[in-house]
C-alpha cells in the first residue's frame, strides 16, 4: 500500500493554501481543542473518499472557505513495495512514476456543492490539474475502486473513518465482526470476487426461482379464483336446470302421482266401506232378529213375573192365615208357660218384685229397639221410594248441586255415572269396586272450559276430579280386561281407560298370583302396583246402568223385608212380654196365678194339643212362600236384564241405522268425486312423455324428493340460492380458465428449468465457497501471526483461536475469531470483555488495527488515529509511542497541546495548528516541526 508524501489545502475550511509534508513514519497533528486538527484529518479523508468524522461534510468545510472551488492535493509514494516484487501501487491504474498526484476539486454547482477527482504521474501542482480534460475526473465511486485497486481496500477506508477518541473501537468489534473484517482486508480479492459473483448469480437465480414461484402462485391464484368462478357458473347453470326440471317435470309428475295414488286409495277405501256397509246391513238383520227374540223374552219374562206375583201373593195369604190361626194357640199356651212360672214364684214377695222389675226393664229395652227398627225401615221405604220412576240411581245432593252449577254457567260436562254400562253381571261386583271413587269425575266437553270449571270447583269445594283430558273407549279393547266388560256411551279420561285396560279379570286369586301383574277376581279382590284389597260393595251401592237399578232396588227391599220381620218378631216378643208384666202385676195386687191355671186347665190343654198341627201349617206355607220369593226376584231380575238389553239394543238399532243412512248419502257423494278426480288424472297422465311416469322414473324422483311438497319446498330453496347466492353468471369464464390452464402449465415449465440453473448454481457456489474457506484460513493464519509478532513488540501475549469453518453459508456467517490478550501475566482478557485499562484497549485496538497493515511482502499503509493518547497516564502513553515506533507503518496523530511531551517523542514530523482570531478571514498558517535524522 502506498504512503502520504505531502498534502495541500487551498481555500479548505479556513486555511488560504498551504502545503505540509508528510514523508514521515509517524506525523502528528498538535493544537488547542478548536484549532483544526480534525479539520486536517478531514481533508485527507475527503482526499482518499472517505466519509468525514463526527456528521461532517466535505460541503461544510467548502462553504466555510467562501469560495466557488476548493482544492486538495496529496502525493504518494508509488515506489514497488517490497523486494520480492517490482509492483507498484498504482500500477493497475496505469501510473508508474516513483510519485503520484491524488486531487480533489470541489465547486459549487448551483446551490450544491460536487466533488470530482483525478490522479497523475508525478508531482503535479493544482494549476496544471485544471488542464487535465473532464473525462480525466472521477465519481467518488470511480475513485474508491482506483484507489481500492493501490491497495486502501474498503476494510481499511471503515479503520481510516474512525471518529475522534475512538481509538479503541476495533477491540470493540464482535469475533465475527472481526473475522470479516480481516479476511476483507488480507482476503484474496480474485477469490473473494468469484465467491461474491457465485453467490451473486445464485442469489440471482434464487430470486428469480422465488420470482417463478410468486408468479405461478399468482397465476394459480388466478386460475383459482377462475376455477372457483367456473364451478360457481356451473352451479349457476346446475341451479337453473334443476329449477326447470322440477318446475317442469318432478313436480308435476309427483303432484299427479300423489294424487293417483291418493284416488286409488280413497276409491279402494270406499270399496271397504261399501263392503263394511253390506256386511253392517247384515248385522242390523241380524240384530233386528235379536231383538225380535228379546222382545220375546222380555215379554216372557214379564208374564213371568206376573205369575210369580200372583203366586206369592196367594201363598202370602196362605201364610197369613196360618199364622192367624197359630197365633191365638201360640199365645194361649204360651200364657200357661207364663202362668205356670209365675204360679211358681208368686208365694214369695221378694222374687215377685225381682220378676216384676226384670219384665220392666225387658219392655223398656223392647221398646227402644222398636224405635230404631222403624227409624231404619223409614230410611229404606224413602231410599225406595225415590227409586220409583228412575231408570238410573240419582246422584248425591253435592253432585246435583255442582251440576246446576256447571249448566248455569254453559260449560258443556257430563258425568261418568251417566255414560258407563256394565254388558257382564257376573263381573258387575268388581266392575262397581273399581269405579266407586271414579263414579262422580266430572268430564268436560271443551278442554277450553278447564279453567273456569276448576274455579267452580274450587268455590263449591267439590271433592271428585274435574277432567279435561278425555278419549273414546277402544273399540276393541282385550278380551280379559276388565274395560272389555264395560260400553261407554261418551269419552272418559285417558288415564281411567289406561288403567281399566290393564286389570286383568281373573277367575280367583290363585290365577291371579301365578299370573302376575294387575288383575281382579268376580268377588272385587283387586291386586295393583300397592298390593292386594277387597273393594266389594253392597249392591244397593251400585250405580251404573239400569242393571244397577234394580240390583239396588232389590237390595232396599230385602232391606226392608228383614226390618219387617225384626219388627214382627219384636211386636210378638212385646205381646209375650205386656203380657207377663200384666200378670205379674195382678199377682201383686193378690189374684193367684194358679187359681187361673186351674180355672182354664182344660183350654190350655187343648192349646197344646192344636199347637203342633198348627205349626207345622204355618211352617209349611212359609217354606212355599219363600220359594216363590226368590224365584220372583229371580225373575225380577232377568225381567230387568231382558229389558236393558232389548232397550240397548234398540238403542243402538236406532243409532246405527241413522249412521247407516248417513254413511251411505256420504259414501255415495264421495264415490262421485273420486270417479271425477280419476278422469282428470287419466287426462293429465295423456299429456305427460311416457318416459317421465315410468315405473322406474318416479320410484327414482320418491327417492330423491320423497314427496311432492319436499320437490316444492326444495325448488324454493333452489330459487332462494339462485335470487340471494352470489354466481358467475358470464359464460366466458371458462374459455378464460382454459387460457389460464395454458399460462400456468407454462410458469410451472419455466419454474423447473430455473430450479435446475438454480441447482447449478448453488452448485458453483460450493465450489467457490470451498476455495473461499481456503483463502480465509490462509487469511486467519496470516493475521494472527501478525497480531502475534506485534504483540511481542508491545510486550503484550496475543493469542487467537482459529474458527471452524465448513462449506456451509450459515457455519460461515456465524464464523468467529476470539483474539485475547494477557498484559504482564495477569491472565487472557477478551476483546471487550470491559477488563483492560484505557491504555491497554489503545494497545489492543492498535495491534488489531496494525495487524491490519502489516504485510512482509507488501509493506506500507497509513492510519489516522485521532487523540490515541486521549485519556491515558504518562507510562500508557510511552508504551503506545513505543509501539507506533515498532511497526512499519504511516501514523497521522493528533494530540491537544496539554498533554504531555512524551506524546511528541516518537513523531518524525509534527504539524502545530492554530485557533482562527475573532475577526480573521483566515487562521493562522500550520506550523511543521520536523526531526533531524540520527547521525550516522
Amino acid at each position: 500500500m502506498f504512503h502520504l508524501q505531502s498534502l495541500e489545502l487551498l481555500q479548505w475550511d479556513y486555511c488560504q493554501r498551504l502545503t505540509l509534508p508528510l514523508d514521515g513514519a509517524i506525523i502528528t497533528v498538535a493544537g488547542p481543542n478548536g484549532s483544526g486538527k480534525t479539520t486536517l484529518l478531514d481533508a485527507m479523508r475527503t482526499l482518499l473518499g472517505l466519509d468525514c468524522s463526527g456528521g461532517r461534510s466535505y460541503k461544510t468545510y467548502a462553504r466555510h472557505a467562501n469560495a466557488d472551488t476548493t482544492w486538495l492535493r496529496a502525493t504518494v509514494d508509488n515506489r514497488p513495495y517490497g523486494r520480492q516484487t517490482s509492483t507498484r501501487p498504482f500500477a493497475r491504474n496505469l501510473l508508474y512514476a516513483d510519485q503520484v498526484t491524488l486531487a480533489c476539486r470541489i465547486e459549487r454547482n448551483g446551490g450544491d456543492w460536487q466533488r470530482r477527482y483525478a490522479m497523475a504521474d508525478g508531482d503535479v501542482s493544482i494549476e496544471s490539474m485544471l488542464q487535465l480534460p473532464d473525462k480525466e475526473w472521477l465519481g467518488v465511486e470511480h475513485w474508491r475502486r482506483r484507489l481500492e485497486n493501490a491497495g486502501l481496500s474498503r476494510a481499511i477506508a471503515r479503520v481510516l473513518a474512525l471518529e475522534q477518541g475512538q481509538t479503541d473501537r476495533l477491540c470493540e468489534f464482535s469475533p465475527r465482526e472481526l473475522l470479516r473484517l480481516v479476511f476483507e482486508v488480507f482476503g484474496d480479492q480474485e477469490v473473494l470476487d468469484r465467491y461474491e459473483e457465485a453467490r451473486r448469480h445464485q442469489r440471482e437465480l434464487a430470486a428469480e426461482v422465488e420470482a417463478a414461484e410468486r408468479e405461478l402462485t399468482h397465476g394459480q391464484a388466478q386460475l383459482a379464483t377462475l376455477e372457483a368462478r367456473v364451478n360457481l357458473y356451473r352451479q349457476y347453470q346446475g341451479k337453473l336446470r334443476e329449477r326447470e326440471t322440477l318446475a317442469t317435470e318432478v313436480i308435476p309428475v309427483l303432484n299427479w302421482h300423489e294424487e293417483r295414488q291418493a284416488t286409488a286409495g280413497k276409491l279402494r277405501e270406499l270399496h271397504r266401506q261399501r263392503l263394511a256397509a253390506r256386511t253392517q246391513r247384515r248385522q242390523r238383520a241380524e240384530d233386528h232378529a235379536r231383538l225380535l227374540r228379546l222382545l220375546q223374552e222380555r215379554q216372557a219374562a214379564a208374564a213371568t213375573v206376573l205369575a210369580l206375583e200372583a203366586e206369592r201373593h196367594e201363598a202370602q195369604k196362605l201364610q197369613a192365615q196360618a199364622r192367624d190361626a197359630e197365633k191365638p194357640v201360640e199365645q194361649l199356651v204360651a200364657h200357661a208357660k207364663e202362668l205356670m212360672a209365675l204360679a211358681a214364684v208368686e208365694a214369695d214377695g221378694a222374687e215377685l218384685a225381682r220378676r216384676l222389675e226384670q219384665l220392666e226393664q225387658q219392655k223398656a229395652a223392647q221398646d227402644e229397639q222398636w224405635r230404631e227398627l222403624s227409624a231404619q225401615r223409614k230410611d229404606a221405604q224413602g231410599a225406595l221410594d225415590r227409586l220409583q220412576g228412575q231408570r238410573q240411581a240419582p246422584p248425591p245432593p253435592e253432585v246435583q248441586r255442582f251440576g246446576r252449577t256447571l249448566r248455569q254457567e254453559g260449560i258443556g260436562h257430563h258425568f261418568l255415572a251417566d255414560v258407563i254400562e256394565i254388558t257382564d253381571e257376573h263381573w258387575r261386583a268388581a266392575a262397581e269396586g273399581v269405579l266407586r271413587g271414579s263414579r262422580w269425575i266430572v268430564v268436560l266437553d271443551k278442554p277450553a272450559d278447564e279453567s273456569r270449571a276448576m274455579a267452580l270447583a274450587e268455590r263449591e269445594r267439590y271433592r271428585h276430579y274435574v277432567v279435561a283430558d278425555a278419549a273414546s273407549a277402544p273399540a276393541q279393547p282385550a278380551s280379559d280386561s276388565l274395560l272389555a266388560i264395560l260400553r261407554f256411551s261418551a269419552k272418559a279420561p285417558s288415564w281411567l281407560l289406561r288403567q281399566l285396560s290393564n286389570i286383568t279379570r281373573v277367575a280367583d286369586t290363585q290365577q291371579g298370583v301365578r299370573q302376575g301383574g294387575e288383575w281382579i277376581t268376580p268377588q272385587a279382590y283387586w291386586r295393583d302396583g300397592r298390593g292386594g284389597r277387597s273393594v266389594w260393595s253392597d249392591p244397593g251401592d251400585y250405580q251404573f246402568g239400569a242393571a244397577a237399578m234394580a240390583a239396588r232396588k232389590a237390595s232396599i227391599e230385602k232391606r226392608l223385608a228383614s226390618l219387617d220381620q225384626q219388627l214382627t218378631e219384636l211386636a210378638v216378643q212385646q205381646s209375650a212380654v205386656q203380657r207377663q208384666h200384666a200378670a205379674a202385676t195382678e199377682a201383686s195386687k193378690g189374684h193367684l196365678a194358679a187359681d187361673e191355671l186351674a180355672r182354664r186347665g182344660e183350654e190350655f190343654e187343648l192349646a197344646r194339643r192344636q199347637l203342633p198341627a198348627l205349626t207345622q201349617a204355618r211352617t209349611a206355607a212359609s217354606l212355599r212362600w219363600d220359594a216363590l220369593d226368590k224365584e220372583h226376584t229371580t225373575a225380577v231380575a232377568a225381567n230387568t236384564r231382558a229389558d236393558g238389553s232389548y232397550l240397548a239394543l234398540q238403542k243402538q238399532l236406532r243409532e246405527a241405522e241413522g249412521d247407516l243412512e248417513r254413511h251411505e248419502r256420504e259414501w255415495g257423494g264421495r264415490l262421485e268425486e273420486q270417479r271425477g278426480r280419476a278422469a282428470g288424472s287419466r287426462a293429465q297422465k295423456k299429456r305427460f312423455p311416457a318416459k317421465w311416469i315410468a315405473t322406474a322414473v318416479v320410484q327414482a324422483l320418491y327417492h330423491t324428493y320423497t314427496n311432492a311438497k319436499q320437490a316444492e319446498l326444495r325448488m324454493g330453496a333452489v330459487q332462494g340460492e339462485l335470487d340471494t347466492g352470489h354466481w358467475e353468471t358470464d359464460p366466458g369464464v371458462v374459455d378464460r380458465q382454459v387460457l389460464m390452464q395454458g399460462t400456468v402449465g407454462k410458469q410451472r415449465n419455466e419454474l423447473d428449468s430455473r430450479k435446475a440453473s438454480n441447482s447449478a448454481a448453488e452448485e458453483a457456489v460450493g465450489n467457490a465457497r470451498e476455495r473461499y474457506i481456503d483463502v480465509l484460513r490462509a487469511t486467519i493464519r496470516r493475521y494472527r501471526k501478525n497480531i502475534v509478532e506485534l504483540g511481542l513488540l508491545a510486550g503484550v501475549d496475543v493469542s487467537a483461536d482459529l474458527p471452524h469453518l465448513d462449506n456451509d453459508d450459515t457455519v460461515l456467517r456465524q464464523a468467529e475469531l476470539k483474539v485475547s490478550f494477557n498484559f504482564d501475566g495477569k491472565g487472557q482478557i477478551g476483546l471487550n470483555d470491559g477488563e483492560a485499562s484505557g491504555g491497554q484497549q489503545v494497545i489492543k485496538s492498535l495491534i488489531l488495527l496494525v495487524g491490519l497493515l502489516k504485510d512482509d511482502d507488501v509493506p506500507g499503509g497509513f492510519v489516522f488515529i485521532d487523540e490515541p493518547f486521549a485519556h491515558l497516564d504518562v507510562r500508557n502513553i510511552q508504551l503506545v509511542g513505543h509501539f507506533l515506533k515498532s511497526t512499519r507503518a504511516q501514523y497521522v496523530l493528533t494530540t491537544p497541546i496539554t498533554h504531555n511531551v512524551e506524546v511528541f517523542e516518537p513523531a518524525d514530523i509534527t504539524l502545530v495548528t492554530s485557533k482562527k482570531p475573532r475577526d480573521a478571514r483566515w487562521a493562522p498558517p500550520i506550523g511543521v516541526l520536523q526531526r533531524r535524522p540520527a547521525p550516522v
